[in-house]
């Protein structure tokens, strides 16, 4: 932990900031003394208990954690077994989750279900809540969607992923699908997110609009805590219900590969926010090392209640994932 020292104090008052640190982390290592103090303790858990405290003491001006004491679990979970899941081979990291972007009714789902697993689809986006901005846009089917899922999945053999938006609802999604997903706007209900993991399933974390990888991974960091450390991670840019030239953060990709062994895949659909820009996107992800994409895709794309915009059509999906597999090779 990094500790900014308030200008102008003593060499007397840096003294007893440390002998109240010491008191506060038994054994912790403290250096420093002007301008700032650097603050090492293996005890990751007393540190985030006494942060409150450590932030109140005189002199102190601001605290900062290091990404490997803010989020520990996260950092060192190992990576989840989702072979069987995701229908893949042992070793193959590489996740294609696609579907509309709701579903709607049961016939035009299901057509879409078994066409995108014909196209090469792992697991199918099997969204039945959605959180709009507007009161008076469509919110899903909701419960009355878990049997559509049940007909896919046994139809197709494929896994559905399912967004929960509220805690009542992990209990049915955790009995119905094999992946619950919190979505961008949820990454910091930390209730949800307390209540997703207790099942133990798979949860698919998107990263909020403006999250940095410290927030990204503190969110993770709830998971592993309360009961799965099975997590993929999911960019999906900085935008909300309008199309983005900014598209996804490719660096982000890179960084939060770079610090956990968790999947990373991206979300090309809602960072591009419109369809002839999706595959540039799903492209530009997999060379930055993204394990895997998100995609919208729908026979009837041109229809949809929900996204269309950004929803590629079959055979749009089908051209994309023939260039993901030249990119693979």
């Amino acid at each position: 932990m990094l500790i900014k020292l308030k200008p102008g104090l003593r060499a007397a008052e840096v003294d007893r900031l440390k002998a109240k640190l010491a008191e506060l982390l038994p054994g912790a290592d403290l250096a420093g003394g002007r301008g700032s103090l650097s603050v090492h303790t293996g005890r990751l858990e007393l540190l985030g208990a006494k942060l409150a405290l450590i932030e109140n003491l005189p002199g102190v001006l601001k605290t900062e954690l290091r990404l490997e004491e803010a989020c520990p679990r996260a950092l060192t979970a190992p990576p989840p077994e989702l072979d069987a899941i995701f229908k893949k081979s042992r070793g193959d990291r590489f996740i294609l989750i696609a579907g509309p972007c709701a579903i709607e009714d049961e016939a035009s789902y299901l057509a879409a279900a078994s066409r995108l697993k014909a196209a090469g689809a792992n697991a199918l986006r099997a969204a039945v809540y959605k959180p709009r901005t507007s009161p008076y846009s469509f919110q899903g089917i909701g419960p009355k969607g878990f049997s559509i899922i049940g007909k896919a999945k046994r139809r197709t053999g494929l896994a559905a992923v399912t967004e929960a938006t509220s805690e009542t609802q992990i209990a049915a999604i955790a009995r119905a699908c094999d992946v619950i997903q919190i979505g961008a706007r949820n990454m910091r209900n930390y209730e949800l997110l307390k209540a997703a993991a207790a099942p133990g399933k798979p949860v698919l974390l998107k990263r909020a609009p403006g999250a940095t990888l410290k927030e990204w991974l503190l969110s993770a960091e709830y998971l592993v805590k309360y009961g799965t450390a099975e997590i993929i991670l999911c960019e999906r840019g900085d935008s909300f219900s309008k199309p983005d030239p900014r598209g996804l953060d490719l660096k982000m990709i890179r960084r939060a590969a770079a610090a956990t062994a968790l999947p990373v895949i991206a979300d090309p659909s809602h960072a591009a926010g419109d369809r002839d820009r999706v595959p540039a996107q799903a492209l530009a992800a997999m060379k930055a090392g993204a394990d895997g994409l998100m995609l919208e895709a729908s026979p009837n794309s041109d229809s949809a209640v929900i996204d269309g915009r950004q929803t590629l059509s079959l055979p749009a999906f089908t051209r994309l994932l023939k260039d993901i597999k030249k990119l693979r090779r």
